[in-house]
């Protein structure tokens, strides 16, 4: 079995984050750099959120290694190289990354992965073939095999080039944002992997260009960042899964290209990456799901903020932003408000702004 090992050691970047040396955690951070083909790895410190790089990282993937997603266990990480049409299975240990078998084949130009929250199914939107790959993982050694969809084929058609993708926190119904003549969301109802006719009412309507696509962790609210129109588009998720937009609906950002969306743990807030002015705007999300932005709103980033992830425990952000060099910054989080404090900005070594961001449980 052909092996790609990294052996990664944590080291203290600075005398300012040495404190992190000596407090244990089993949380990592990691981030896709496609320009370099490459996974950089950080250390998370627990007390204070700040980011440890491991040595050996940034650590070499497939080609335009463009999308990640994290195995619930903690125990696989798999990568999308949109370059190669396959997906590339980490072992992942303490932080160290080992990439076991073979390649998985998957569509022309993965460029988006999302598990559900079993890990029983990883789902792969192919840009270049308009139609998204199912594969069972082993729960065991993380191997994927390929889930035959209803046309017989082991791809699903959905007839866009999927702009995002995220599976029901009931793993019941995959949703994928896309551009017409304006942006739309399709629900596809999930039987063992297998994706169904789209929903009633499928597809709903957003905003332009929806890059941006999170759903809050009871999964009753669906939200779109939409690049073009600076605007948010909300909706209730109801029976079944589809989609009532709100009265509101979409809301315009004060803030210009929003492309990236993330909710907090506990489902109170909701922060979105607006592109065009460098910040994080902050919302908190109402009973009804309605947003309203948060008097300490905006929070300053780097330059073009390109992905916004949150911390599994709930204290912390992550963003990464720039061209050269591409960089990370971590955010704590304050529950009470929804007020974000900066911890630290950290360079990443190559070019191109960091495409995906998941951490550890």
């Amino acid at each position: 079995m052909l092996k790609r090992a990294a052996a990664l050691l944590v080291v203290c970047a600075s005398i300012a984050l040495c404190v992190s040396c000596t407090t244990t955690s089993n949380r990592y951070l990691f981030a896709t750099l496609p320009t370099s083909n490459s996974i950089v790895v950080y250390r998370e410190d627990p007390a204070s959120g700040g980011l440890v790089q491991l040595v050996g990282s940034p650590v070499t993937a497939g080609p335009a290694v463009q999308s990640l997603a994290m195995h619930p266990s903690g125990k696989f990480l798999f990568a999308a190289n949109s370059a190669q049409n396959n997906v590339s299975l980490y072992a992942v240990s303490n932080g160290s990354l080992t990439e076991t078998g073979a390649r998985t084949p998957a569509g022309t130009s993965p460029t988006l992965l999302a598990i559900d929250s079993a890990g029983s199914f990883l789902y792969v939107a192919n840009a270049g073939s308009f139609d998204v790959s199912v594969f069972s993982v082993n729960q065991t050694t993380g191997t994927l095999t390929p889930v035959t969809q209803l046309s017989g084929a082991n791809t699903a058609p959905i007839g866009l080039s999927a702009l995002n993708m995220a599976v029901a926190p009931s793993g019941n119904v995959l949703y994928v944002t896309g551009q017409g003549t304006q942006g739309y969301i399709e629900a596809f109802p999930l039987t063992g992997g297998v994706l169904g006719a789209q929903l009633a009412g499928s597809p709903f309507t957003t905003g332009d260009n929806p890059y941006g696509l999170a759903i809050a962790p009871g999964g009753g609210f669906l939200y779109t960042g939409n690049k073009t129109d600076s605007s948010i588009s909300e909706f209730t998720i109801g029976s079944g899964g589809i989609l009532t937009p709100l009265a509101n609906s979409p809301i315009s950002e004060v803030y210009n290209a929003p492309v990236s969306l993330v909710i907090d743990k506990s489902g109170k807030y909701l922060y979105a990456a607006n592109q065009g002015n460098g910040n994080l705007a902050g919302y908190s999300i109402g009973s009804d799901g309605s947003l309203t932005l948060l008097s300490s709103s905006p929070f300053v980033t780097g330059t073009q903020p390109n992905f916004v992830a949150a911390d599994p425990g709930g204290g912390y952000i992550f963003v990464g932003y720039g061209t050269s060099p591409p960089a990370l910054q971590s955010f704590s989080l304050a529950g009470s408000s929804g007020t974000l404090t900066s911890v630290g900005a950290y360079s990443v070594t190559g070019s191109g702004a960091p495409t995906s961001i998941v951490v550890s449980p």
